[in-house]
C-alpha cells in the first residue's frame, strides 16, 4: 500500500427510512444503501464529491478492503495528491439500486416475503438510482456536492443529476457516456439478457435456493459486454491472431486462440463477484436512459445550471465522441457553462478506469477552484470623477486600455468609462466624464470564483469587471481574455 492511497476502508450502509417512488410508480418500501467515504467533510460542508459507478462496479472505488488483492476500482484517481484527493475533498461512492453490493436490489430479501426478490424487484430506471443517492447525500447534511463524477453508466447518472437536481453540485464530470441510449447500446444489453434467460439454471430468476446458479448465461453476457468494452487497437495489441497454450491450430471447438481464452476467463470470473438478476435489472435501466424532452436533448437539459466537463476516448464505439459531443452541444444551446476533453487511448472504452495520467490531469484542472485574484491585473489605469473625455482618451491610448474605473478622490468604484462611451462623447458634444460614463456599474471581489464571474460576464455581455475589496475601493480589473486562456 502506498502513500497515496487512503488506505484500509469499511463499506457501511444506510438503511433508507422513507419509501422511495420509482418512475414505474411502483414503491420500494425499504432500501439500505452500500457505500464508503474518502476523507474528511469540512466545517460548511462544502467538498463532498459523488462518485458514480459504472455497470457492474460497488461502492468500493479506493483504498483496500482487509485481506484485498488489490483496491478500489478507481484507486488511480482517488486519494492523497490525486485529482479527487481524499486530503482536500470528502468523496462518497455507493452501490446502485438494483446492484448485489450491499444496495437493495434483487438478491435482497422482500420485506413481505422474507425470501429474495428475484423477478418480484421492480423495473428501475437511472433517475431512481440517483433518487437513493440523493437520500444518501442528505443524511450527511450536505446542500451542495462540490462534484458529481462518473464514468459509462456512472456517466450516465452524473447526467441525471444535473437535470433533476441542478442545484445540487457546482460541478460535474461525465465520462464515455450518452444522454440517451441508441439501439446499439440497447441491442448488446438485449441480446446479454436472452443469455441469461436462455440458460435453465436461471429458473425465471428463482435460482438463490438452488445448488445451481445461471452461470452459463451470466457469463456469455459478460463476454458479450466485455468486448464494447475493448477497442479493435487494443484486441490486436494484447492479442493479435495468438494460439492459447499450443503450437497450432487444433481444428475442434476447442479454445484455440488468446482472445478467446481472455474472454471466458472474463466470464468465468464475472459470475463470481455478480447476480444474474442484478444485470437484467441494471442493463434495463440503461436501456431505459433518455434525457430528451420532446425528442430534444437541448429541451432536456434547459434547467442545468452545474458547470460541465464531458470526456470522451477517441477508440470508444459503445459511446462514441460523436455521442458525448451532443452532449456538450445541448449543453451550450442553453448556455451552461460547459468543456470538452477527449482521451486518447486504444483502450477503448475502458479507458475511463485505465487512462491514470490523462484523467488526473483532466479532473484535476476542472476541479481547481481559480478565484478573479489569481488573474485580475492590479497595476491598472483609473481615472478621478472630475476629469475630462480628453484625459480619459489620452489615457487609454497610453496604457492601451478600453476600460478605465471612475474613482472617488478615497479611490472608491463610482462608474466605468469604455471606449465605446468616448465615441458617444463626440456624438453629444460633452467633454465631461460624468455624462457619458456607466454609473451602475458590475464589479466583483477577488476572492470570487472564476468559474462564477466567467458565468455572469457571458450572461451580462461585457467584456470587463472592475475588482473591488470590502470598502468598494478598487483593487484590480478582470477580463474576458484572462479567463478565456486560463479555461483554455
Amino acid at each position: 500500500m502506498n502513500k497515496e492511497s487512503v488506505g484500509i476502508v469499511e463499506t457501511k450502509y444506510l438503511d433508507i427510512s422513507d419509501p422511495i417512488v420509482l418512475d414505474s410508480g411502483k414503491t420500494l418500501e425499504e432500501v439500505t444503501v452500500a457505500y464508503e467515504t474518502y476523507g474528511e467533510l469540512n466545517k460548511e460542508k462544502s467538498n463532498a464529491i459523488l462518485i458514480c459507478h459504472a455497470l457492474t462496479g460497488d461502492a468500493h472505488a479506493a483504498g483496500w478492503h482487509n485481506g484485498d488483492r488489490k483496491p478500489g476500482w478507481w484507486e488511480m484517481v482517488i486519494g492523497p495528491g490525486k485529482a479527487l484527493d481524499s486530503e482536500k475533498y470528502f468523496i462518497i461512492c455507493s452501490n446502485v439500486l438494483g446492484g448485489c453490493k450491499g444496495t437493495t436490489g434483487p438478491s435482497s430479501i422482500n420485506p413481505k416475503t422474507g425470501k429474495e426478490y428475484g423477478l418480484d424487484f421492480p423495473v428501475i430506471t437511472i433517475n431512481d438510482m440517483v433518487k437513493v443517492q440523493k437520500k444518501l447525500v442528505d443524511s450527511f447534511g450536505i446542500d451542495q456536492l462540490a462534484a458529481v463524477v462518473g464514468g459509462s453508466m456512472g456517466g450516465m447518472q452524473v447526467l441525471e443529476w444535473i437535470v433533476s437536481y441542478p442545484k445540487m453540485m457546482k460541478k460535474a464530470i461525465a465520462i464515455a457516456t450518452t444522454g440517451m441510449s441508441s439501439p446499439q447500446q440497447i441491442a448488446f444489453n438485449a441480446v446479454g439478457r436472452q443469455a441469461i434467460f436462455s440458460d435453465p439454471s436461471w429458473n425465471d430468476g428463482n435460482y438463490y435456493d438452488s445448488c445451481e446458479i445461471p452461470s452459463n448465461g451470466l457469463s456469455i453476457a459478460r463476454m458479450i459486454a466485455h468486448i464494447t468494452y475493448l477497442s479493435d487497437e487494443s484486441m490486436d495489441i494484447k492479442f493479435g491472431r495468438g494460439l492459447q497454450d499450443k503450437d497450432e491450430i487444433s481444428y475442434d471447438f476447442s479454445v484455440d486462440f488468446q482472445v478467446e481464452s481472455y474472454l471466458k476467463h472474463q466470464g468465468e470470473s464475472f459470475v463470481k463477484r455478480f447476480d444474474a438478476n442484478s444485470y437484467l435489472f441494471i442493463t434495463k435501466a440503461v436501456d431505459l436512459f433518455d434525457l430528451s424532452v420532446n425528442d430534444s436533448l437541448i429541451d432536456g437539459f434547459k434547467d442545468v445550471e452545474a458547470n460541465v466537463k464531458i470526456i470522451s476516448v477517441d477508440t470508444d464505439w459503445l459511446y462514441p465522441t460523436d455521442q458525448c459531443m451532443e452532449i456538450v452541444t445541448a449543453l451550450n444551446a442553453n448556455n451552461v457553462d460547459v468543456s470538452f476533453s477527449e482521451v486518447k487511448s486504444n483502450y477503448g472504452h475502458d479507458a475511463f478506469l485505465l487512462e491514470k495520467g490523462q484523467l488526473n490531469y483532466i479532473f484535476a484542472n476542472f476541479l481547481s477552484e481559480n478565484v478573479v485574484d489569481d488573474l485580475m491585473m492590479e497595476k491598472i489605469a483609473k481615472i478621478k470623477e472630475g476629469s475630462d473625455v480628453v484625459e480619459a482618451a489620452k489615457l487609454m491610448l497610453d496604457k492601451n486600455v478600453t476600460h478605465i474605473p471612475v474613482v472617488s478622490d478615497d479611490d472608491k468604484l463610482i462608474g466605468i468609462v469604455t471606449s465605446w462611451d468616448l465615441s458617444k462623447s463626440i456624438a453629444t458634444g460633452t467633454n465631461r466624464l460624468k455624462d457619458i460614463m456607466t454609473k451602475n456599474v458590475e464589479y466583483c471581489h477577488a476572492d470570487d470564483a472564476i468559474e462564477e464571474i466567467a458565468r455572469k460576464m457571458r450572461k451580462l455581455d461585457i467584456s470587463c469587471l472592475p475588482v473591488v475589496d470590502e470598502d468598494m475601493k478598487v483593487v484590480g480589473i478582470i477580463t474576458t481574455d484572462q479567463i478565456s486562456n486560463l479555461l483554455s
